[in-house]
């Protein structure tokens, strides 16, 4: 897959030190997917809750952030539309 928004992670990380690692780790398998459909994230990500529109949202690092995306099925896209704490998740209305 193609991931853009790849700053988004970068500045959070340079923010939050502790989710450097699982964000960077993320990033890394999600180049190396091909995905096709939500069962192939499900498949992988059993924690993965899904958002109308085709996005996504990923529980990092045992569920401490979030990070919510929106994948292009078709065309092998991944964009990054969010990355937080899991308290400023709750704050949010997606």
């Amino acid at each position: 897959m193609k991931v853009l928004g790849r700053n988004k992670l970068s500045e959070f990380s340079q923010q939050h030190a502790s989710a450097k690692k699982a964000l960077d780790a993320w990033f890394s398998e999600v180049l190396g997917a091909g995905w096709k459909t939500p069962q192939d994230i499900k498949s992988r990500y059993r924690s993965a809750d899904f958002l109308s529109k085709n996005r996504v949202i990923f529980n990092i690092k045992g569920n401490h952030y979030r990070l919510v995306v929106k994948v292009r099925y078709q065309n092998g896209i991944v964009v990054v539309e969010w990355v937080g704490t899991h308290a400023e998740y709750d704050k949010k209305k997606f």
